[in-house]
């Protein structure tokens, strides 16, 4: 006989068969990225390059809108450029997603951060001067343009792992996103406190920390996903798992077109809060993800808009000297310091 377990949380049992299937299937899932809306493309890359010391990875033109919404509801041009600290084979990297045009986006209280263990960005933080928001012993808490928070931690970055250790991300019921993201998305448990918990798919990759933050979800227009990488053949079971669950299925299995590299195919869902979790094929997408040895100068030789600044102005800006010229109107808290 099929045990179940009781669920107080909205989302139907599963069977404690389907989930012992999952945990061992789910081994081979990882933690890819997580996508975040820039409304000045300049200043932003110049943050993650020459503050935390990123490397620019690839870059990505579109002449239109994404098909699964990869840049927002937003149809005309746009860009991506992923930064981190290494190949996203075994990295956790950030996905700058730029649209032509948009000055800015309102923040909500769904993304909290991301953690990285980097000494080395805290110093060059003190060096070029970078705002700290929050100090405490041991870490720093600095702001990307735009206002997203980066949590830094004064220990040496690793040389053989990825220093991104965590995303956390607001939750308005804890029990009912331990149970989304633990029996749906098969997630492990790796800690639990009284308003958090961290999971993820092994202990080498980079966790989701979900944090109760006792109030309902707002996305702003800032909304970003996060994406993990899963066999192919797992993206119709994940599908089929989310409708049978009643769970949201944003866009259904599709395939997506990058100029000139590998289709990827994806299906993308979201949690009880609303949160976009895109699930891609891995097998495609490491083909479509291999580093580009010229995306740091293609993104230096794209033509600038009227909305963002130089390059060179950017790096002045980097070491105090004046402040990026605005057009349109930003929500984020940088713009009006």
């Amino acid at each position: 006989m099929r045990r179940r377990f009781k669920s107080r949380t909205g989302i139907r049992p599963v069977s404690i068969e389907r989930i012992v299937h999952h945990s061992t299937s789910m081994a081979v899932r990882r933690a890819l990225h997580f996508v975040v809306k820039v409304g000045h493309r300049d200043p932003t890359v110049s943050f993650y390059r020459d503050i935390l010391a990123m490397k620019i990875l690839r870059h990505e033109e579109f002449e239109e809108g994404c098909k699964a919404s990869c840049n927002g509801p937003y149809d005309g041009k746009w860009s991506k450029t992923m930064v981190g600290y290494g190949p996203e084979d075994n990295h956790f990297v950030v996905e700058l997603t730029y649209n032509y045009g948009i000055g800015g986006y309102r923040l909500g209280n769904d993304f909290l951060g991301i953690t990285i263990q980097s000494s080395e960005a805290i110093c060059k933080v003190r060096q070029h001067g970078w705002p700290i928001v929050q100090e405490a012993a041991g870490a720093i808490v600095v702001e990307a343009p735009g206002g997203y928070k980066f949590h830094l931690l004064d220990k040496p970055q690793p040389k053989n792992a990825d220093p991104v250790q965590k995303v956390t991300l607001g939750v308005s019921n804890l029990e009912r996103a331990h149970h989304y993201w633990t029996e749906l998305c098969g997630m492990n448990l790796y800690g639990q406190e009284k308003r958090s918990i961290l999971l993820g798919y092994t202990e080498d990759q980079c966790k989701l920390e979900l944090r109760d933050v006792s109030q309902a979800i707002d996305h702003g227009t800032a909304f970003g996903r996060i994406a993990f990488a899963c066999p192919r053949v797992q993206l119709p079971t994940i599908q089929e798992t989310m409708e049978n669950q009643q769970q949201t299925v944003l866009t259904p299995l599709l395939s997506l077109d990058t100029p000139g590299k590998a289709t990827v195919e994806v299906v993308i869902v979201a949690d009880p809060d609303g949160h976009e979790i895109c699930f891609v094929g891995d097998e495609s997408f490491r083909q479509l993800s291999y580093p580009d040895p010229t995306a740091d100068h293609m993104l230096n030789e794209v033509a600038h808009d009227v909305d963002t600044i130089t390059h060179e102005a950017g790096q002045k800006w980097l070491r105090g000297v004046g402040r990026p010229p605005l057009s349109g109107r930003c929500f984020a808290s940088w713009c009006h310091t």
